[in-house]
């Protein structure tokens, strides 16, 4: 395994021969491991509740979790080994990897979209988005990402180049559009129209959902706009948007991956059901096993003394 090679015969993200190179290194490891951790800890949470399940904004969380722990994965190959993640790099995922993070982004438009359906017009939200067709939605932008994949992996290179990057460039300035209207609208119907109804828990847990995701929201814009506006330069240049040796050293590909850890706490931060269940039921766990292991000990200790002593 010198100069960073791995049983692969791929290269590490950078050769391991100075110490900023190795905290790169170690750090896109972390930053993996944190990604999957936080992410399993709220879709394990989430599951284990039952109040949590009947919500459909939390659909859409299990929904940024999942995708979210499928990017935490690939990036144990994308950030941590050498590895150009574009259309004739013989190192691509095959535009799987970048498909998860799109994930995560059409999941929080959808739960914006969502919110603002829920709040300004409640009975017809009530009626329309039962369980089955919020599942339905989830499982529409699904499909309809892998397909995408599918299409990029069948034709050519240089139709694929192409597709994407009228898509991606068309499909980056309206979703941004939408994304940022949605939370100025959500913003103020929060702030103004909310407080002139009576105060009531239903009315406290629309503004607390609502807050939550512009929240989010905001930390989404601000770790993806810098990499939107380098596409759409790119688009309009016809440059290369691989200014960088590898995914792991490019900080505009490493934003969005450092809001994937953001964006669980955030939920964690913003919901005390979540944070309640997430304290007790998952990582209260590893605290009761912790405290049952040097109790089983003693016991074992103490039955042995007796033995010793009847004997």
């Amino acid at each position: 395994m010198s100069n960073g090679l791995n049983s692969t015969g791929l290269a590490t993200v950078l050769p391991l021969n100075s110490f900023g190179n190795v905290l790169l290194f170690l750090f896109n490891i972390m930053l993996a491991t944190a990604i999957i951790f936080f992410n399993v800890s709220v879709f394990l949470a989430i599951l284990l509740n039952r109040t949590l399940r009947t919500e459909n904004r939390f659909m859409y969380m299990l929904s940024t979790c999942f995708s979210d722990i499928c990017s935490g994965v690939s990036y144990y190959y994308c950030g941590v080994l050498d590895v150009r993640d574009s259309y004739d790099s013989p190192t691509r995922t095959f535009y799987i990897a970048p498909t998860f993070l799109g994930l995560s982004y059409m999941a929080i438009l959808a739960a914006q979209a969502d919110r603002y359906h829920a709040v300004s017009a409640p009975f017809k939200y009530s009626q329309r988005m039962t369980r089955g067709r919020t599942l339905m939605v989830i499982v529409a932008y699904w499909i309809y990402a892998f397909v995408i994949v599918a299409v990029n992996n069948l034709v050519t290179i240089g139709t694929a180049k192409r597709v994407t990057g009228i898509g991606t460039f068309v499909g980056n300035i309206f979703t941004v559009i939408i994304m940022i209207g949605l939370n100025i609208r959500l913003f103020f119907i929060a702030k103004y129209q909310l407080e002139r109804e009576p105060p009531t828990a239903e009315r406290e847990n629309n503004r607390a959902s609502i807050y939550l995701i512009i929240v989010v929201a905001v930390f989404f814009l601000a770790a993806w706009l810098p990499i939107f506006l380098h596409i759409i330069m790119c688009n309009f240049l016809g440059s290369t948007c691989y200014a960088f040796r590898n995914e792991g050293t490019d900080p505009l590909r490493t934003l969005p991956r450092i809001n994937a850890v953001l964006t669980p706490l955030l939920y964690i931060r913003g919901c005390v059901a979540l944070k309640v269940t997430l304290l007790t039921k998952v990582w209260g766990v590893f605290r009761r096993l912790k405290s049952i292991e040097p109790e089983s000990v003693e016991h074992n200790r103490v039955v042995h003394i007796h033995r010793k002593s009847a004997k």
